[in-house]
């Protein structure tokens, strides 16, 4: 047959899509609709690979150029300091700047440069300070707002940044002195867990977008099928009437298609106003990759006419009417399991295969495998939903209605629910992986949140100024106790001995017996003792020879470096100030700081030392938190700030997870927030168009009494037996994959309830699609409905 006469006949049935009168038009836009969800969603995935390279860009555009050491200042030098804070959970990246000269580079994103104590600031950050939501913030940041920082310096539109010019960085409190932008690190590679991650990921969050496609070229089937009729009776034969039937869907595809570019350049536009998962985008990024597009755009067309061709292969349209086989052939069982049979071909092989030292796998085997596993569940569906439908009978009206339909095109009802075998399953073994692998990318950090929940470093220029910086932060608001330790360092005075490039030194730490206990093991503890503690006492450290080496009961030390690096800063001129520790010092051993550092040197409350001069002090503060007190934390942060705008705060955490993992675990969980909706738009869709198909039948169970709460009753009945059915193979399937799947990287299965949420979640859906779907039921089971012409 030649292509010409294909080209008519799909020519002729998409002009009947398009004429066909207000039905054949109606059930032309529920197919593009369905189609148009399906592809503005692939689209948006064939995005995501650039819109991640895109933030590497910016991110890698906006540092500063870490390749030319500069040392000394230069007309265009800089001096630069990263900052990031918190506040209230939001993350708020800073750049402070001192210029050294009269011309330097402008940060990327900046028309200007800002003067002295102004800062520019990302759109959200602006908005921010500028709600009353901000008002504790601005006092974190007080430099005036003198511009927005563009695109070109942020990640996204969404990001809280700002780039301050300040007076008050030095030698001492800076990250390095620069001359342009522009600085790129390669990141690590994936290991080969994450890498099964994302692939898998890929195929579950893809396939329920293509199952849907596929369900909805096929929305008014049974309408179609008897208008078709009228085609067989003016001289079509049959094949002519399929391909002008594939012609129909042809046309709702094509239309969907453009209904997809339409949502998708329409959802590009607002991509920054959303963040889902702390991800946006800027509207230029969200960029299909070509291959991806292009293969978008032809496999839709073409799917709609494969599909609907094999939809019609059990169906004989006669001059008279559609004929169906009276009894419909049983669905047979053996091809299905087939296909499952094939996926685990693919896979079973895979075990133990992968080792998190790797960074690479075999692609092509998981793709593969996961696909035919997860199509072969979705083939299990419609024989499932057949068997056990046939077996229902007794029961209220509502029941035996909606039981009836389901015995009568049970075909309809599985295909309707495909999606969320496919969603639900792939979810399952998801979150399998994912419990399974977080112990190996989430560490313990040994902090101990119980002791103190913030910790805080600020330099001082002497002790006096760093135990006043300890009072102070104690008094902020929201403080209900505070470890506070001035740090500095002691050294063995005299000479140095043969092989050694500098004198042995410890950290020394001043401060009160509370304090001092959060550090070591003390038998006793009153103003003025001294103890040497041990990083791990008896049991033989390497360091603790290098601690006694330097200090130890009765030795002098220098509290100033006797050999100092040639490029260390200079320090006063004078005789080196010199300590005995007592030789009643006691020799404890350490214990883990609320930090989970074990720490070794000297220990002394601030009698012992008295007014004796420290080498650079810092006041260290760890903050124990009062629960009752709101934004606790960021008065805290807020103290540091204003005695210190280079001090460091850190918030600790029982526990760290890897960044790739994180990072592989906030576009999962993007991709199936998606998902789901469009699971959930395919299913209301869905029961819509069948609905409209039975607006005759609905009109005439009302006109003969039926309740209307018995139809909606039989309507939600219609939709939980599927779903729940689909839901019970999902689960069984789920957890099978998901053990396959961490047997190929040799990982234990440490939970078989993670199919509880995503069983929550199908529940919640069969809750929506009735409760959407009430309004249309209604309006169909008016009496105009009996209208025929």
């Amino acid at each position: 047959m030649s292509l010409g006469t294909w080209a008519r006949d799909l020519t002729l049935g998409a002009r009947f899509a398009v004429t066909g009168g207000r039905s054949g038009l109606l059930r032309t836009l529920l197919t593009a609709t369905g189609v148009g969800f399906g592809v503005a969603l692939l689209l948006l995935a064939a995005s995501f690979p650039n819109m991640l390279f895109q933030r590497e860009v910016r991110e890698a555009v906006r540092a500063v150029d870490g390749s030319e050491e500069v040392t000394s200042p230069r007309p265009d030098s800089f001096l630069h300091l990263g900052r990031t804070t918190v506040y209230r959970d939001d993350v708020i990246s800073g750049l402070l700047l001192r210029p050294e000269g009269d011309a330097p580079p402008l940060p990327p994103g900046a028309a200007k440069f800002p003067g002295t104590g102004e800062m520019l600031v990302s759109p959200a950050l602006g908005e921010l300070l500028d709600s009353p939501e901000g008002a504790l913030l601005k006092k974190r940041l007080p430099y005036e707002v003198v511009g927005t920082i563009g695109p070109a310096g942020l990640i996204g539109p969404a990001e809280l940044r700002y780039v301050a010019h300040v007076d008050f960085l030095d030698a001492d409190n800076l990250d390095g002195r620069g001359t342009r932008y522009g600085w790129s690190v390669p990141g690590e590679p994936m290991n080969a867990f994450l890498i099964l991650l994302v692939v898998v990921a890929c195929v579950v969050l893809l396939l329920p977008v293509l199952v849907f496609i596929a369900t909805a070229v096929r929305f008014g089937g049974e309408q179609r099928d008897r208008r078709l009729a009228a085609l067989r009776l003016v001289g079509a034969d049959t094949a002519m009437t399929r391909r002008i039937a594939a012609g129909e869907s042809l046309a709702g595809a094509l239309l969907g298609l453009l209904a997809g570019l339409g949502l998708f350049a329409l959802g590009r536009q607002f991509a920054g106003t959303f963040t889902i998962w702390d991800v946006n985008a800027y509207p230029s990024d969200v960029v299909p990759m070509t291959a991806l597009a292009v293969l978008v755009l032809a496999v839709v067309p073409v799917a709609s006419v494969v599909v609907t061709l094999f939809a019609l292969r059990g169906v004989a349209i006669e001059p008279l009417g559609v004929v169906r086989t009276a009894t419909p052939r049983r669905r047979r069982l053996w091809w299905r399991l087939l296909i499952l049979a094939a996926g685990a071909a693919f896979l079973v092989p895979l075990i133990g295969d992968i080792q998190v030292s790797q960074t690479s796998i075999d692609t092509v085997g998981v793709v593969t495998g996961t696909t035919l596993a997860l199509i072969g569940l979705t083939t299990l569906l419609p024989w499932l939903v057949e068997a056990v439908v046939k077996r229902l009978h007794a029961g209220p009206v509502a029941w035996q209605l909606a039981v009836r339909r389901l015995q009568l095109s049970s075909g309809t009802a599985a295909r309707a629910v495909s999606g969320i075998v496919v969603a639900a399953t792939g979810a399952i073994a998801l979150q399998m992986l994912f419990h399974a692998m977080e112990n190996d990318f989430t560490q313990v950090s040994g902090e101990d949140t119980s002791r103190a929940q913030i910790a805080i470093g600020i330099d001082a220029k002497n002790a006096g100024e760093a135990r006043g910086i300890i009072d102070r932060v104690g008094r902020t608001e929201g403080v209900s106790g505070v470890i506070g330790i001035v740090e500095s360092r002691a050294w063995r005075p005299g000479p140095l001995k043969q092989g050694e490039e500098f004198a042995p030194g410890v950290s020394l730490r001043v401060g009160d017996c509370a304090s001092l206990r959060e550090f070591a093991t003390l038998p006793s503890c009153t103003d003025g003792d001294v103890f040497v503690f041990l990083a791990h006492g008896a049991q033989g450290n390497p360091d603790d020879s290098f601690v006694t080496r330097a200090a130890r009961p009765g030795a002098t030390v220098a509290l100033r470096d006797p050999h100092p690096h040639p490029g260390a800063p200079k320090r006063p001129k004078g005789p080196l100030p010199q300590w005995r520790i007592p030789a009643t010092a006691k020799v404890v051993d350490s214990r883990p700081d609320p930090t989970g550092m074990y720490q070794y040197g000297v220990l002394a409350t601030p009698s012992a030392i008295g007014t004796l001069p420290l080498d650079e002090p810092d006041a260290q503060v760890m903050v124990r938190l009062d629960p009752a007190v709101p934004d606790a934390a960021d008065l805290v942060r807020n103290a540091a700030d204003a005695i210190d705008p280079t001090s460091w705060v850190r918030t600790l955490k029982d526990t760290e997870r890897d960044a790739a993992f994180s990072s592989v675990r906030t576009g999962i969980l993007v991709g199936s927030t998606l998902t789901m909706l469009l699971v959930a738009a395919s299913l209301l869709v869905t029961t819509l168009e069948q609905l409209r198909d039975r607006k005759r039948l609905l009109s005439s169970l009302v006109a003969f009494g039926t309740r209307r709460s018995t139809l909606s009753w039989s309507v939600l009945w219609q939709t939980a037996v599927p779903i729940l059915l689909g839901l019970g193979l999902s689960v069984a399937g789920g957890l099978g994959l998901g053990v396959v799947l961490l047997k190929t990287g040799g990982q234990p299965v440490d939970d078989w309830w993670g199919f509880l949420p995503v069983v929550g979640i199908g529940l919640g859906l069969i809750l929506a699609v009735t409760l959407l779907s009430m309004p249309v039921l209604w309006r169909l089971m008016r009496a105009d409905g009996l209208r025929t012409e």
